[in-house]
């Protein structure tokens, strides 16, 4: 099945199932596609008990989409890149310290918190996991996704400042939990597990990761300036992004860090200096649209990686026991900088229950399990990361709109 071919029946299913949450659901439009994706992969599943049997088509279409390398290598660099474009650096240089430590610091924590509960944890559920692969699961299921959440929030009201440290957080932690779950992976696939070469791999990766943004931010923002034609900045912003990714990639530095260093620079210096109102509006545009139509197809193929998912009791029950012990550590992570942080500035009403509900888990935690060597433990870990994913998305995502409107009544 060619590659046209299969983006042509995502591209339809993905405006169809936008179409019909826009008209009749009414959910917010990347949970409403996942939703209708979920629904529609549940019913291909039971349609064989009425005696039509499309589900090994359906399978076929699905195992054609390298879900992990699609998003990974593919939609994250312009998702982060997008995202950060948006980031006010002002807003962020305020609340640096606590976005920091939340998406550094408090990656770092909840992946060995998590990894530590899984470890003793999963065995009482029959399911037997080595240490390395327990932190394993710790980091991939630690990044936060903002995109589900934050058009809730708005329309709920919260303020910049809460908004800025979702999103900040949210775009840091998504570049650093790559980043320690690649050093764990790489730990665990050499048994190299030495202090000084788990800080050199890290400090490679991240460090090397925002240096590279940083140059390229740079070399960006002077082409930007020399130039005043919308075609030609919005090219070269889709080169960065593409040609910038890989060049990551080439150099064994974090793409993602890159991208978000990149963004930043382009969206604030960039946008400041080397642009005029027009170019502005039509950048913002371009890169706006790109977000949401990458989000949609995103949170679709979310929903229809159902099809391919292997069910196991035992993995099940532990998905379930791991959604609120995963809850008890993101308050954990929050309250510590919060409560701190408190000393030296005020926090919205609720501050610390919203950024509790609203950290979502998404497609990062679903693509990183994926790249893991396939084996019955990956399939273990693909459904509890799923159980995961599914109740953050559509409980989580569905209700903080609901809690955050009730602390700015408070407020």
């Amino acid at each position: 099945m060619s590659i046209i071919t299969i983006t042509s029946i995502l591209v339809t299913c993905c405006a169809i199932f936008s179409y019909i949450n826009y008209r009749y659901i009414k959910l917010p439009t990347t949970i409403g596609i996942m939703v209708m994706a979920l629904i529609t992969s549940t019913v291909i599943i039971l349609l064989p008990a009425m005696g039509v049997d499309i589900l090994p088509t359906a399978r076929t279409l699905m195992e054609h989409i390298d879900f992990s390398e699609t998003l990974l290598h593919g939609m994250l660099s312009f998702l982060l890149f997008a995202g950060a474009l948006h980031v006010k650096w002002d807003t962020l240089k305020q609340q640096k310290y606590i976005v920091g430590f939340m998406a550094l610091i408090g990656t770092v924590i909840s992946t060995f918190a998590v990894g530590y509960i899984a470890y003793y944890a999963f065995p009482i559920f029959g399911i037997d996991i080595p240490f390395i692969h327990a932190l394993l699961f710790g980091a991939l299921i630690s990044p936060t996704d903002p995109i589900a959440v934050m058009a809730i929030l708005r329309r709920a009201g919260v303020g910049s400042t809460l908004e800025t440290k979702v999103v900040g957080e949210s775009l840091l932690n998504d570049g650093v939990a790559v980043v320690v779950f690649m050093t764990i992976l790489s730990i665990a696939n050499t048994g190299h597990a030495e202090a000084s070469h788990v800080a050199l791999l890290f400090a490679e990766e991240a460090l090397g990761g925002a240096v590279l943004g940083g140059i390229l931010g740079y070399i960006a923002f002077l082409m930007l300036r020399s130039v005043d034609n919308y075609q030609v900045e919005i090219f070269l912003t889709l080169a960065l992004v593409m040609g910038g990714y890989e060049l990551a990639h080439v150099l064994h530095t974090s793409g993602p860090i890159a991208m978000v260093v990149a963004g930043l620079i382009v969206g604030n210096i960039g946008r400041a200096l080397a642009m005029s109102d027009h170019t502005k509006e039509n950048l913002d545009n371009f890169w706006e649209l790109v977000d949401e139509f990458l989000n949609a197809v995103l949170f679709m193929l979310i929903g229809l990686e159902l099809l391919l998912l292997p069910f196991d009791v035992h993995a099940f029950q532990a998905g379930l026991f791991m959604i609120p012990a995963l809850l008890l550590v993101r308050y954990l992570s929050v309250l510590g900088p919060v409560t701190v942080a408190r000393r030296f500035r005020t926090f919205s009403p609720g501050a610390i229950n919203i950024l509790t509900w609203g950290g979502l888990r998404g497609g990062i935690s679903v693509a990183l399990v994926l790249s893991l060597p396939t084996g019955e433990l990956r399939d273990i870990l693909l459904l509890v990361t799923y159980c995961i994913v599914m109740f953050s998305i559509i409980v989580q995502g569905l209700t903080i709109g609901k809690l955050a409107t009730r602390y700015n009544k408070q407020g």
